[in-house]
This record gives structure tokens, C-alpha cells and sequence, in this order.
């Protein structure tokens, strides 16, 4: 039995629950809530002082809005708990490092949530640039819009985090999958420059538009992020010496400019099975005592690519 502690309740918690719940393993799901007045969810014990229960808990979920990561992951790194954070780890670089030698210092096992590693066409790419290191990249184009108020039917997007910078929010924050796959793939850049607006219909506080130059040694990638494209579209495009790739991430697909199906994943993916991949990965190294990729360390320098204006 594992007794697991979910920092916030919202809709990405849901989705981990639901993770959890696929797998053959034996769980027992504690929440924090702040008030009676949350709502409670079936199977799920409300708890509302950690130091009830935090002797007892085997890792930690934090999921709540962005700009509350900061607060638990040093308090819950105090006692040694495995922290399984949901992306992105913060939302402002300020206690950024304070934070990683505070982890560091007490060698608990942190995992930052970023489900599109699990994504088959995301893996596909990471193990081809790995194993083909001369095949040249001339350019790479990162695109990845959709619509805001279609993410949480029946509430006003402009309450939720991600239209409140206060809170966290912002296109840049929200999407940023592109960023750590980026990373993943093609490694850190060695500088970067940025434009983030905030000028459509949506009339939100947050940046709803981002558009980053990432520079590399032999390529350029450029990053375009939005929060109001009608007909969703997540794409990446790579310019090889002699052909282009089309990665279509919503179909599943790489499609070669010679016409050539590179990679095409059968219709029983969906997008809902990284999540259970992925807190698979996390609980199989939490019990083979195993570093899992992507620590708190890791993704941090993801976050300075993602903040390199501030």
C-alpha cells in the first residue's frame, strides 16, 4: 500500500488520479484542502494540516496553481518526500536556486511532470537525434496554439490560473511541454531571444502569444505559443540537409517531404496514455530507488529558457 499526498485538486490532479488508478498498484490518495468548502472527490481522503499525515506519505503530487509550488516543494523537501511536481516547477526563477540546494542538500527524488516525453512521436524523435548525431539540422519550427476557453468547458477562462500572471499563468508558463522537449531533443540553447504579447480577442492579464529564437550551434529553432487559435495545431518541423520532417503531435505522425511515412503511431493512442505512462515511470523508479530524468535540477534550466527575459 502507498499512501500517496495530492497538493491541489483542480483538473490536472484529476487527470493524475486517474493515472494512478490504471495501474495495478495498491493506493491510498490523501488531499490537502485549505477549507471544508472544497469539494471532495470519491476515493480521495480530504486532509487539511500535513502534519497529520506527513510521517506516512511515500511521494507527493503538487499540482496546485503554479505560483504555490514554491511553498510546498520546500516544505515537503524538508521532510523527504519524493515530489512528483507538475509542470512547470515555478513560476519565477527568484527562489529558483535556493530551492535546488535545498533539494539537493536533502537527496529527495523530484520529478517535474511533463507528460509529452511519453508522447510515442516525442520519444521516436529523442531516440533518432540520439542515435544519429550527423544527420544535419539546418532549422527547426515549434508551433503550439489553441483555443483558452475551449481548455475548461463551463468556466470562465478569464478566472482560471492560466489567464492571471499572478497566479502563474501565461502561454508561455502553460505550454511548457515545448520547452522541455525542446530541451530533451535538442539540448539547452546557447542564447535566446523572445517577444510575449498579450493583444487578442481573449482579453486576458497573461501573455497569450510568445515567440522565441532559440540558438544553436549549427541550427535555429523558433517557438511560436498561443492561447487563442480556434483549430488546435501542435507541430514541430525539421529541416534536415536533404529533406524536411512534419511531426504532427495531435495525429501522431511524421511525414518526410519525399512523401515517406517516417513514423505513424496506430489510432489507440490517445493523449490521456502519457499521463499513466508516465506515473508509471515515476512510482518504478521511486521503488528501484532509481534517479528518475527530468528532476527539479533538470527543469529548472528549462524554466531559465522559458524566463531568459527576466
Amino acid at each position: 500500500m502507498m499512501n500517496i499526498l495530492i497538493i491541489g485538486l483542480g483538473s490536472i490532479a484529476k487527470k493524475h488520479i486517474v493515472a494512478l488508478r490504471s495501474l495495478n498498484r495498491d493506493f491510498k490518495i490523501y488531499a490537502l484542502r485549505s477549507g471544508i468548502a472544497g469539494e471532495d472527490l470519491e476515493g480521495v481522503t480530504s486532509v487539511y494540516n500535513l502534519n497529520d499525515l506527513i510521517a506516512s506519505v511515500d511521494f507527493a503530487i503538487i499540482s496546485n496553481p503554479t505560483n504555490l509550488h514554491a511553498q510546498y516543494v520546500r516544505d515537503l523537501s524538508e521532510w523527504g518526500i519524493p515530489l512528483f511536481i507538475e509542470k512547470p516547477p515555478l513560476a519565477n526563477l527568484r527562489e529558483g536556486e535556493e530551492l535546488n540546494k535545498k533539494i539537493a542538500g536533502s537527496e529527495v527524488m523530484t520529478y517535474v511532470a511533463c507528460n509529452l516525453r511519453f508522447h510515442p512521436c516525442i520519444e521516436f524523435l529523442n531516440r533518432f537525434v540520439l542515435e544519429n548525431p550527423d544527420k544535419r539540422i539546418n532549422e527547426v519550427n515549434v508551433y503550439c496554439g489553441s483555443y483558452l476557453p475551449d481548455w475548461r468547458p463551463g468556466q470562465n477562462y478569464k478566472r482560471i490560473y492560466s489567464a492571471n500572471p499572478e497566479m502563474g499563468g501565461g502561454v508561455h508558463l502553460d505550454l511548457f511541454h515545448e520547452f522541455d522537449y525542446i530541451h530533451w531533443i535538442f539540448g539547452k540553447p546557447f542564447s535566446v531571444c523572445c517577444i510575449k504579447t498579450s493583444k487578442s480577442s481573449l482579453n486576458i492579464k497573461s501573455f497569450d502569444y510568445a515567440n522565441y529564437v532559440l540558438d544553436y550551434n549549427q541550427f535555429t529553432i523558433s517557438l511560436i505559443l498561443n492561447y487563442f487559435r480556434r483549430d488546435s495545431k501542435r507541430s514541430i518541423e525539421i529541416l534536415f540537409e536533404n529533406e524536411t520532417w512534419s511531426i504532427d503531435l495531435l495525429k501522431n505522425s511524421i511525414v518526410s517531404s519525399t512523401g515517406e511515412m517516417v513514423y505513424n503511431r496506430d489510432n489507440d493512442f490517445v493523449i490521456g496514455d502519457t499521463y499513466k505512462a508516465q506515473m508509471e515511470y515515476f512510482i518504478n523508479c521511486l521503488v528501484n530507488n532509481q534517479k528518475p530524468m527530468n528532476s527539479f535540477a533538470e527543469s529548472l534550466e528549462t524554466l531559465k529558457t522559458c524566463l531568459s527575459d527576466e
